[in-house]
């Protein structure tokens, strides 16, 4: 595929070098990414999680690969597939296994669980359960790293805090996608918008639901760059990447990247994938992209098979730790249902005394003081 003319056709070419060090830190991230999300499936089916959860298996060479780029004061916005998101950007596995058990010690007290990981100390801004929703915060948030750059001088001397916005292929049919390409680019914000094109929306392949399937053509459109790229390696991912946030980052503007990779799971847990085709499902398998990462590090003489493994079985302790610790953990207190809902820091429902007003006797015949 083609890219715009101000960037490299890196999706074109062969995966560039990496040094030891890099290959073995996206190698652990996203094997940490599977494994945690194939834990968080059988604790799905043994009743420790509610609602619906959305797993990100196939697509971790997307989130490391860009991710993993960032800085701390940098930003990122992702959908309700957002487990792998949390993880790359740096918030503890426990941290994140307990939101999902709906514990207090979750990154979100357990008030978010799987669709809503939210972590200010990782500028993590959030998982947004509503399609498009977060690309609009996103856009806030990379204008917000303008303003403190151009007007506060408060950005690091690096350049502007970068912003990603992940969101999939489906939400490029919706409003608030164009109207942020438009913003985004006509005040140059230092924004990186990355389309997790898995091919299908829920239930509806991507070829059926759109004009036009080709989706980074949509970036120069708006005047800024375009970039597809197999989002099946993260080596081409992180190249492609690392130019985008590299440009952001200089006051460049956005960039419209669309990654093609694809999820092995349903949609979410709740999904039987009886829609796709069993040829497509075994086709994208055979190219995962943590069995191509894996040899290409043998191949390149990077790592030995027995160091990869020593890495898989770090990971293996650390999600039986979360899940451990998560299990462990306590139910958040029933006094924390209205925190964060009213002005009041005490919430309009909570007295002083931590207990809910309305259990008052004088509350409901209004003399209570409120």
């Amino acid at each position: 595929m083609a890219a715009a003319s101000s960037f490299t056709a890196a999706a074109k070419f062969l995966a560039p070098a990496v040094t030891r060090e890099e290959a073995l830190e996206l190698y652990e991230d996203m094997v940490l990414g599977r494994i945690f999300e194939d834990m968080c499936a059988q604790m799905y089916y043994r009743g420790k999680m509610f609602g619906f959860v959305h797993l990100y298996n196939g697509q971790e060479a997307v989130s490391t690969g860009f991710i993993k780029l960032l800085n701390q004061a940098d930003c990122v916005v992702s959908t309700y597939r957002d487990h792998v998101h949390a993880l790359s950007k740096g918030v503890p596995a426990r941290s994140v296994m307990a939101e999902l058990f709906g514990k207090a010690t979750g990154c979100c007290r357990g008030q978010g669980g799987s669709m809503h990981m939210f972590s200010e100390p990782h500028n993590l801004l959030g998982g947004f359960a509503f399609i498009g929703e977060g690309i609009p915060v996103a856009t806030g948030a990379a204008f917000a790293a303008k303003y403190r750059h151009e007007v506060l001088k408060q950005s690091s001397p690096d350049g502007l805090d970068v912003t990603l916005a992940f969101f999939g292929d489906g939400t490029c049919n919706n409003g608030q996608f164009f109207e942020c390409l438009n913003m985004a680019q006509l005040w140059k914000l230092p924004i990186v918008f990355v389309v997790e094109n898995n091919l299908w929306a829920i239930g509806m392949s991507h070829l059926r639901a759109t004009s036009d399937p080709e989706i980074y053509k949509k970036g120069p459109a708006f005047g800024m760059p375009g970039v597809h790229v197999d989002g099946m390696d993260v080596l081409k991912v992180r190249e492609v990447a690392k130019e985008a946030i590299e440009r952001a980052r200089r006051g460049e503007g956005p960039t419209l990247v669309e990654c093609e990779t694809y999820r092995f799971r349903g949609h979410s847990l709740a999904d039987p994938d009886e829609l796709r085709r069993p040829d497509e499902k075994s086709h994208y398998a055979a190219r995962d992209p943590i069995t191509a990462l894996k040899k290409y590090i043998i191949e390149q003489n990077l790592a030995t098979e027995s160091e990869l493994k020593s890495i898989e079985k770090k990971i293996d302790d650390v999600v039986e730790e979360a899940v451990e610790f998560a299990d462990a953990s306590p139910l958040p207190p029933r006094s924390q249902l209205l925190e964060n809902v009213f002005s009041d820091p005490k919430g309009f429902g909570i007295g002083p005394d931590g207990k809910y007003r309305c259990e008052d006797p004088l509350f409901t015949q209004g003399t209570a003081q409120v």
